[in-house]
């Protein structure tokens, strides 16, 4: 049984997630203001990661090194990762209910996902009725996500895994007159290909996203750019889409992890082209 991701609190630098049946305190920098809850709802984490020296995860309790949660409907493999991660990226979640909007009314969607991770947006959007396209440069990241899908009934789902440089694959796919209904892309700060490729938001964003439109169909249904990289807020990313895609059916906003018990907390910033119906 998977118990579900709750967020439950942040402040002194840090935030509190419970992550199916464990607690965990990270570090978080932007959380500058006073914790919500009590100072013994911290101390009773499982774990917490720190980066001072060096990175290190210090565990209170003991931990299973492999662990599922529910997030989206979805069951998600976890594990501690020497960069503090786990496996999920809780606040994508966030703009999922918009994604399955745009989609549901479609007889068919075809979604291209960059840097897809280890599955969560491709698993919810093939579970309700899109084909996916999950490319990611990692291939441990791949297999992960594979896993995912299996934990979820859907190894046979219309899923393509792709384990490429997000660059060569493009120009191939546009090469081979390929097309998407959706796109999707959260781009890390820094980032290497499947043959060590190096990706810099700051000098690869614009180049990729420039490829784009090329890839889209001709009645595309929306482009999501998502990223936690200081500096790119929302309106860096609106004015990237709304220039590229030559469109003013462009929004964008903080992604917002809400928090029942305390304050809600801003985690990375999206932008998205809307290609039909109204923004939300």
């Amino acid at each position: 049984m998977s118990f579900p991701y709750e967020f439950l609190d942040s402040g002194n630098g840090r935030k509190l997630e419970k992550f199916g049946m464990y607690v965990l305190d990270r570090p978080c920098s932007q959380a500058i203001w006073k914790p919500s809850l009590e100072k013994k709802f911290w101390s009773d984490a499982h774990a917490a990661f720190y980066r001072e020296d060096k990175n290190y995860w210090k565990k209170n309790k003991s931990m299973q090194p492999v662990w599922k949660c529910l997030i989206a409907g979805l069951q998600c493999e976890l594990t501690l990762t020497d960069f503090g991660h786990v496996g999920i990226f809780a606040e994508h979640a966030t703009l999922f209910p918009w994604m399955k909007k745009k989609i549901e009314s479609r007889k068919e969607t075809r979604v291209l996902n960059l840097f897809a991770y280890s599955g969560l947006a491709t698993l919810f959007l093939a579970d309700h009725g899109a084909s996916v396209c999950h490319l990611d440069a990692s291939k441990k990241m791949v297999e992960w996500a594979r896993r995912n899908a299996a934990l979820n009934n859907l190894s046979d789902a219309p899923i393509r895994w792709i384990i490429d440089d997000v660059f060569a694959f493009v120009r191939r796919e546009i090469k081979r007159g390929r097309v998407y209904d959706a796109i999707i892309l959260d781009p890390p700060s820094f980032g290497r290909g499947k043959s060590g490729e190096l990706f810099k938001i700051e000098e690869g964003l614009y180049s990729l996203l420039e490829c784009l439109p090329k890839l889209l169909s001709k009645s595309p249904a929306f482009v999501l750019l998502s990223s936690h990289t200081p500096g790119f807020t929302p309106q860096v990313k609106e004015n990237l889409l709304r220039q590229i895609f030559c469109t003013k059916k462009v929004d964008s906003g903080e992604i917002i992890l809400p928090c029942k018990n305390g304050l809600s907390l801003p985690a990375g910033a999206f932008a998205r082209v809307n290609y039909e119906g109204e923004y939300e």
